[in-house]
């Protein structure tokens, strides 16, 4: 199984329009990407959280589908509309099959 992991810190522009946009982004990746076992985007709950406040977790069945999802372009457009409002990000992939 491969893990996308995305955490973020936005922008005070953020505003509840711009997640509930990014939550239909993400229905509509949870209906499109290929052998995704799960896709979530959610509020990071975390006291020890540093600002990165929201995230999102991807498991793809390998590395190869979890680059077909990069590609996509659903996954291109919610890109590109959330990049203004994002002031810090960390990506972590993780693949649990080749350690």
């Amino acid at each position: 199984m491969f893990h996308h992991i995305v955490l973020m810190e936005f922008t005070a522009q953020a505003d509840e329009a711009f997640f509930i946009k990014v939550e239909a982004f993400s229905e509509r990746i949870r209906r499109t990407a290929p052998a995704l076992h799960r896709y979530v985007f959610g509020r990071n709950v975390a006291a020890r959280s540093d600002g990165l406040s929201h995230a999102i977790i991807g498991s793809f069945s390998s590395a190869a589908d979890h680059d077909i999802y990069q590609a996509s372009a659903v996954h291109q457009e919610m890109k590109a509309y959330m990049i203004p409002y994002i002031a810090r990000i960390v990506v972590c992939d993780f693949d649990e099959d080749h350690p």
